[in-house]
């Protein structure tokens, strides 16, 4: 015999108004609400990202691995087929069967790595989707493996059009997590700090949350605006007299210096003996005597340092022409974060130079530049100085050897 009890209608009414009066998010699991237990509440606030789009396979990629989502009506076998992996494998990996019926939007993590997201397969980038910001070596050392191992040779070719840069995805790698016995989608939303909505959403969970042992769930990113260009800053102004030593008054108690007078014909023949000669004095750059020449003619205001700087900045002054330190061919034109342009050329025997901070760019990418050929110009503001680097192959070195 079924006993059902129905609560009295002013207990409906009195739940109403405390969940009307409480200004936090409900807590779904009810368990923050007993003996002082964790609330999901802070966890629904932090706000997510929205999962990046698959391609036509379903296929999304990050550099250590890739998952396959689900359309309607697919079967994991249906999954295998088309992202091109074994099935069975698939299967094993996922803890169910190839038969199971998939709901849409469900992630199912691949095994192992299948041909790459690319405009081939419906995707509006190539590769893995990339971390965000970028970093000057890498470029470099992927426009030496992109450029062909060619001498540099005064062959005329005919014009071509170089091919495109690959458009690179950019985000935050997410977190796997492989559920374990025992788990709900609530007590792993709560371990990693986000909704259990956002959770369900990113891994294609029903309306009741159900997750299966051995399943692995993708944990949502956290939202992060766009990176905006530095803005210029202007330059700071001293108030009136700031910095100028005040000059000490003259005591009644201490004796004015002795002057020493000189006949005017004697004084200036002894400023001619005691001229400075400021061309001996300052340090020349040299821009031909070395392996490769200064990009700009100005002043080392930051050196080399084995694991702790990459290159050498060069100040100069803005608008001055930066040069190719070699003959060779420009590898790549991309920017940093901050919208700030980089040029790297590719020059015979493997060797690299990159030219960051740089403004007013006269090469494009697949042009052949000859040593001393302007490639941009020095920067206007406080940053006026150019990033120079040297690599040979894939590592970093010290360009001063190269340059003397």
């Amino acid at each position: 015999m079924r006993i059902s009890i129905r609560p009295a209608p002013y207990f409906l009414a009195i739940g109403a108004l405390a969940l009307s009066a409480c200004d936090q998010p409900l807590d779904l699991d009810l368990r923050g609400a007993f003996g002082g237990g964790l609330n999901t509440a802070d966890a629904a606030r932090q706000a997510t990202a929205k999962r990046p789009k698959p391609d036509d396979r379903g296929v999304i990629s990050y550099p250590n691995y890739q998952v396959a989502i689900a359309k309607r009506g697919d079967t994991l076998a249906d999954v295998a087929a088309r992202v091109g992996t074994d099935a069975n494998a698939l299967a094993r990996y996922n803890g169910i069967a190839t038969t199971d019926l998939l709901r849409p939007g469900e992630v199912v993590a691949l095994p192992r790595r299948v041909a790459e997201p690319s405009p081939a397969t419906g995707s509006a980038t190539t590769g893995p989707i990339q971390p965000p910001g970028v970093d000057i070596t890498t470029l470099a050392s992927s426009a030496i493996a992109r450029a062909d191992s060619q001498k540099v040779e005064t062959t005329t070719l005919p014009a071509a059009t170089p091919p495109p840069e690959p458009k690179i995805a950019r985000g935050i790698e997410p977190k796997r997590h492989k559920v374990q016995r025992g788990e709900t989608a609530y007590t792993i939303a709560r371990l990693y700090g986000v909704s259990v909505r956002s959770l369900a959403e990113w891994n294609g969970l029903g309306s009741d949350f159900a997750i299966q042992e051995g399943r692995y769930l993708l944990i949502p990113v956290p939202e992060v605006a766009p990176q905006k260009p530095a803005k210029k800053q202007q330059p700071e102004t001293e108030p009136p007299g700031t910095g100028t030593p005040t000059p000490t008054p003259p005591s009644s108690t201490q004796p004015l210096p002795k002057e020493s007078t000189k006949p005017l014909a004697e004084a200036k023949a002894e400023a001619k003996t005691t001229t400075t000669d400021l061309g001996k004095t300052q340090t020349k750059v040299s821009t031909g005597s070395g392996k490769l020449a200064y990009p700009v003619q100005g002043k080392i205001i930051r050196e080399f340092v084995k694991g702790k700087t990459d290159g050498i900045d060069i100040a100069a002054a803005a608008g001055t022409s930066i040069t190719a330190a070699e003959a060779g061919t420009v590898a790549a034109i991309t920017s940093d974060p901050d919208q700030v342009p980089i040029i790297i050329v590719k020059h015979a025997k493997n060797l690299v130079t990159v030219y960051a901070n740089v403004a007013n760019i006269a090469v494009k990418k697949g042009d052949k530049v000859r040593r001393g050929q302007k490639l941009a110009a020095i920067r206007s503001g406080k940053s006026s100085y150019v990033h120079f680097q040297v690599l040979e192959g894939f590592d970093r070195v010290d360009p001063m050897p190269y340059l003397k």
